[in-house]
């Protein structure tokens, strides 16, 4: 990751984790936010520390309800002035969060700030979450997909080609057993609709490596049942056994929880 200036588009993982999620993609003068989930004042300073004007910012994609996904979202769009964008399920979840915003269903391709955004669904147990695939100015493409339970066919069909994939490496498995969360908690990320796994992640590296990803940027780790050099381990050894070298074939990261030094990620 670099900071400051540099070629575009960048993609700023601001916020990244249980205790908030947030990423600006675009290039100084005009971009989207992907994701909301710390205060108005956090993420204005995140993209002042990414040197990006939040003003900048043409619009808020939310992928589900959920709070560490759109705490900030309706004091920074209205402070702003910025729409918002998301799925009528999660619109309709989200609705007295977004008193006073403008905000628009996102059901099929979207024109906004020089790029085109399409939706996917992913299966998370919220109203109705999405992943987003995005195509820059000049025509490089970007995948998201965070807070899945499982890579559905829908899934792998909007991240195979995107050469930059953030993708959900939450847990794993061994220290969310054995660690302290209820069996509830436990049943309820490892299921279909919860969390994917270093492991079930991992192993999806090398066909995305195949189909054209030159960077992956691992996120949404969990504090309590994960470390970065787990989910790197993982991921490394899944790319490196399918015969892929790092640095040549590849660039591998992990999202800060916090981007506190401001840098962006050039692609």
């Amino acid at each position: 990751m670099k900071k400051g200036a540099g070629k575009w588009p960048w993609l700023c993982p601001l916020f990244s984790g249980s205790t908030g999620n947030s990423y600006y993609i675009g290039t100084r003068s005009a971009g989207l936010l992907l994701d909301a989930g710390r205060s108005a004042r956090q993420l204005t300073g995140a993209l002042q520390r990414c040197g990006i004007d939040p003003l900048a910012v043409q619009g808020i994609l939310i992928t589900h309800e959920h709070s560490d996904h759109i705490a900030g979202v309706r004091v920074f769009a209205k402070k702003y002035g910025i729409p918002v964008f998301a799925s009528q399920g999660t619109l309709l979840a989200m609705d007295s969060s977004l008193e006073g915003v403008e905000r628009w269903v996102l059901e099929e391709e979207l024109q906004l700030a020089g790029m085109t955004v399409r939706p996917f669904s992913t299966p998370h147990d919220s109203a109705q979450s999405l992943g987003f695939r995005i195509r820059t100015e000049d025509g490089r493409q970007f995948a998201l997909a965070t807070d899945l339970g499982a890579l559905t066919g829908c899934v792998r069909e909007h991240l195979l080609g995107a050469e930059f994939v953030v993708i959900e490496s939450n847990h794993d498995k061994e220290m969310l057993r054995n660690g302290p969360y209820p069996a509830y908690l436990k049943r309820r990320i490892l299921a279909g609709t919860g969390h994917l796994s270093n492991g079930e992640c991992a192993a999806f590296l090398p066909e995305l490596a195949q189909a054209g990803t030159k960077r992956f940027l691992l996120a949404h780790l969990s504090r309590e049942n994960n470390t970065p050099s787990l989910a790197r381990e993982a991921a490394l050894s899944s790319l490196c056994g399918a015969g892929l070298s790092q640095g040549t074939d590849f660039w591998l990261g992990v999202a800060p929880v916090e981007n506190q030094e401001g840098k962006a990620i050039i692609f």
